[in-house]
């Protein structure tokens, strides 16, 4: 039996049933604190779910994680630089979210951004280039200079992608 502390239980206690159907796991929520019960492997999921939701995510984007080489990363803003927080953070989201929002989409990856930190949860390879990205806007890169990374990793992995299906076709074409 595992126990994690969550500050905002409601989105819990409103999807009990799903994320109990959806983790393999026996929930018992009381105050703040959930205990959660099964087989060390569903149990060892249900914490990067948790640690997910703790974050800051929802319940819907945590559950995520249960999808294989979906991955959960945390980012310390102040492992990077050692400017004001509030100044880092503002590049970050950009004006109205645009920054945030354009990271995520470029990225297909969902990120968050609480008072030091930023989570990211995404496909392993889409989650690296993601933070990489991140870091280096957070060392002080201009935004251009970072989603023009992120397009270009874009475009890699759809090469990539092509070129292995072309490999499928041809080895599947001479059986």
């Amino acid at each position: 039996m595992e126990e994690i502390y969550i500050k905002k239980i409601e989105d819990i206690k409103k999807n009990k049933a799903e994320i109990e159907k959806k983790l393999n796991v026996k929930l018992t929520i009381a105050g703040n604190k959930i205990l959660y019960e099964s087989n060390s492997f569903d149990e060892y999921e249900a914490s990067l779910v948790f640690e997910a939701i703790s974050f800051g995510f929802s319940v819907k984007i945590a559950l995520n994680l249960k999808i294989e080489d979906n991955v959960f990363k945390v980012i310390h803003i102040k492992d990077y630089t050692k400017r004001k927080l509030r100044d880092v953070k503002s590049r970050l989201i950009g004006a109205e979210g645009k920054t945030r929002r354009i990271i995520s989409n470029i990225s297909n990856c969902h990120i968050l951004i609480n008072e030091s930190d930023v989570g990211i949860i995404g496909y392993v390879k889409e989650v690296e280039n993601a933070s990489t990205a991140i870091t280096n806007l957070i060392k002080g890169s201009k935004q251009a200079n970072m989603y023009r990374y992120l397009e270009r990793m874009n475009r890699i992995k759809k090469e990539e992608g092509f070129n292995m299906s072309r490999i499928v076709f041809f080895v599947s074409s001479l059986l």
